[in-house]
């Protein structure tokens, strides 16, 4: 019989509906399945189960950035300047042949810096480097700078005003007025001027606390010769030792930085002042968003000293010092490797006078931790000679405190920090791969035992130990003999230490190095 459309329609339904029952059921037993699998996840939401799956304070969305920055731009712009130099009549040009800058005239604490990241370059060309100065012909030189006071005074860095024969700021009224060096900082790369023409000008301030990583910045320079350029970005990173020198604490923006950004300033959302443009990291010279900007607390302490007296003075403890590595903390029994571990105290230093010594390990000033030898002497150089500190030390296994008058820092003295590859040289075992003799018959002084001959595939060579070297002490004993050597090993071994500890001396200095002794039982 034929189907009429309303017997076809009744069908069509039915069969609708079975396969919607279906669907049903199979979801019912999936949601079945699925909870005897996931236990409470599916209760209904009311069930105390529930609530507790969920944070009890849900986290809410970050601020969002300002919708503009011109409000910080317009507030601050007219405070910044650009610098521009005529250089010396001797003062070398900015580029060699090639494009390769020249190194001569980048500041010695950067030197170093420069030919680590130029390693492997594009186009031969330097791989990292400092936000130069644009050099032109005729020998000068164009950066960046600020106002800090109503009065005229400029910061700038000291590699954009280097060798200046003059020194012109150009406003962001378009006033160009001549400018006088009152003082430079070769080791942070400062530099004060001072405007005396045309004041009151407007000027910025430095913020007194350090930005937080992901804070928004602003910087505003003049890169390329183009003044009053802005850009914006956040901080990427804080406390960043870049090997410019021993007082490295820079903050790392991502703010697009150039050349002639030199000295320039990066603002905060306050308008604040948090840091001084100095160095770029890149492949090519130009921007890749790696830039090191000086922190404002560095700026201020600086300034303040050459607007005093035209230079910096530093503390000084007469103290050379080198990482506490993970050998060198389980010889000296210390939970953790952390620290400064002092080489030697300079006879008639403030730190002899205070009776360090040799071994001694510095962990804290005034209180404050030492995490390792390079924030040791970043805050001894930031305090003021004569001033007092209390140095809290490991000697053997008491913790010690001494107050130490600081000195001056004299400026032929290099930094009292040995090399960190120190701290991953030397060895010291019965099965060393050595040749030792006592120093005194090789003619090699009076103490100690000395190196003769090294087995260019044992131990000690792998770790850096040369013919020539002197041994001075094992385990914090001194000695003379290879008789000595062996004894103090077997000496620290029975004490149960992990490692054992050398002092060792060559024409390079002192330098301690420890030595695993599970390898020497198995050497």
């Amino acid at each position: 019989m034929p189907m009429t459309p309303t017997s076809k329609t009744t069908e069509t339904t039915a069969t609708t509906s079975r396969f919607h029952r279906k669907a049903l059921a199979s979801v019912a037993a999936v949601t079945l399945v699925a909870t005897g699998a996931l236990g409470t996840a599916f209760l209904p939401p009311s069930t105390p189960a529930y609530a507790q799956a969920l944070p009890q304070t849900p986290i809410t969305s970050a601020e969002h950035p300002p919708g503009s920055f011109a409000p910080i731009v317009n507030r601050v712009k007219p405070g910044v300047v650009s610098v521009k130099v005529k250089l010396k009549d001797d003062a070398a040009d900015d580029e060699e042949g090639g494009g390769q800058p020249n190194l001569q005239n980048v500041p010695p604490q950067l030197r170093d810096f420069f030919r680590r990241f130029g390693e492997g370059g594009q186009g031969g060309g330097m791989g990292g480097g400092m936000q130069r100065p644009q050099r032109h012909g005729g020998g000068a030189a164009q950066g960046s700078g600020f106002f800090i006071s109503a009065d005229g005074y400029v910061v700038t860095n000291n590699h954009v005003v280097n060798n200046a024969k003059s020194v012109e700021v150009t406003l962001d009224d378009g006033r160009t007025l001549p400018a006088k060096i009152i003082g430079t900082d070769p080791k942070t790369d400062l530099a004060l001027l001072k405007v005396t023409d045309g004041a009151p000008f407007p000027y910025v301030k430095l913020a007194h606390g350090a930005p937080q990583v992901g804070d928004w910045v602003v910087a505003i320079g003049n890169p390329f010769g183009l003044g009053g350029t802005v850009t914006a970005g956040i901080v990427s990173a804080r406390g960043r030792d870049i090997g410019a020198g021993p007082y490295d604490d820079f903050l790392q923006i991502d703010a697009p930085i150039n050349k002639g950004n030199s000295g320039g300033p990066t603002f905060n959302v306050s308008g604040e002042v948090v840091g001084v443009n100095t160095a770029i990291a890149s492949p090519s010279g130009g921007n890749v968003g790696l830039a090191f900007a000086i922190p404002s607390e560095t700026v201020q302490a600086v300034v303040d000293q050459l607007r005093a007296d035209g230079k910096v003075a530093r503390g000084y403890l007469g103290l050379q010092i080198q990482p506490v590595t993970k050998d060198i903390a389980d010889s000296l029994g210390l939970d953790k490797a952390k620290g400064a571990l002092v080489n030697s105290a300079q006879d008639g230093t403030p730190a002899a006078k205070a009776g360090l010594k040799a071994g001694d390990v510095v962990q804290a000033v005034n209180g404050d931790p030492v995490t390792d030898a390079r924030e040791l002497s970043r805050k001894i150089a930031s305090l003021k000679p004569g001033t007092k500190v209390d140095l809290t030390y490991v000697r053997g296994n008491k913790t010690e405190t001494a107050q130490v008058t600081l000195g001056t820092l004299p400026n032929d003295t290099k930094v009292a920090s040995a090399d960190d590859r120190g701290g991953r040289r030397g060895d010291s075992q019965p099965r060393l791969g050595l040749e030792l003799a006592p120093a005194s018959q090789v003619g090699a002084g009076s103490e100690g035992v000395a190196v003769v001959g090294v087995d260019p595939d044992g131990p000690a060579a792998a770790k850096g130990i040369q013919e020539g070297d002197v041994i001075l002490d094992v385990g914090g004993q001194s000695v003379s003999s290879l008789s000595d050597v062996a004894g103090r090993i077997r000496a620290a071994e029975t004490e149960g230490r992990k490692a054992v500890l050398m002092r060792v001396k060559n024409d390079k200095g002192t330098r301690f190095v420890a030595i695993g002794l599970s390898s020497s039982k198995n050497g």
